[in-house]
């Protein structure tokens, strides 16, 4: 039972990052279940949302834990949070592609986490001399964000191979575009 749930959650992130009108039917296909199967979780659309919101923001973060950002050198860390990121990609699609996704469901996004393992990764960069110490973390944290979200999205278009994007991100984060 757990499973199916679980099959219904990603499914309704990954199907909802990419369209915010998608209908139960459409997550119940996508999660290979029938609607009726849906129902029996999820009574209706918001519940799932609100289950789906509360689901990804959890992923979300065990995927950055387990990416043990206070381990190894911050670049090395900095690869696995990357590798991280575009391991739940579809999740954040949806949680940060509508900036009223989490609010309308019960997570305040204007609240700060009471720690932050990014920006203390990437203050620890900053303090090692690895990371530019000229610009916030706040901005290096949003370049972050941006690149994944643009690596989320030139995978799902197929310009770039899930294998790889994270190649792709790293190498765009770490020396930008000049050569």
């Amino acid at each position: 039972m757990e499973r199916t749930r679980s099959a219904i959650l990603a499914a309704a992130a990954s199907v909802l990052a990419r369209d915010r009108t998608a209908t139960l039917p459409e997550i119940a296909k996508a999660a290979g279940v029938g609607r009726t199967t849906v129902h029996r979780y999820f009574p209706d659309r918001d519940t799932l949302i609100k289950a789906a919101v509360e689901d990804s923001v959890e992923a979300i973060g065990q995927a950055i834990a387990e990416a043990q950002l206070d381990e190894g050198t911050p670049v090395e860390a900095l690869h696995r949070l990357v590798t991280a990121h575009l391991h739940v990609g579809d999740r954040l699609v949806f949680l940060f592609n509508d900036p009223h996704i989490m609010r309308n469901y019960g997570v305040s996004p204007d609240e700060p986490p009471e720690e932050d393992p990014v920006l203390d990764l990437i203050a620890r960069g900053q303090q090692e001399g690895v990371f530019d110490s000229h610009v916030s973390p706040q901005w290096i944290r949003h370049v972050l964000w941006a690149l994944v979200y643009t690596g989320i999205e030139e995978v799902n278009r197929g310009t770039i191979s899930r294998h790889g994007v994270a190649a792709t991100v790293i190498r765009t984060l770490e020396r930008g575009i000049v050569t």
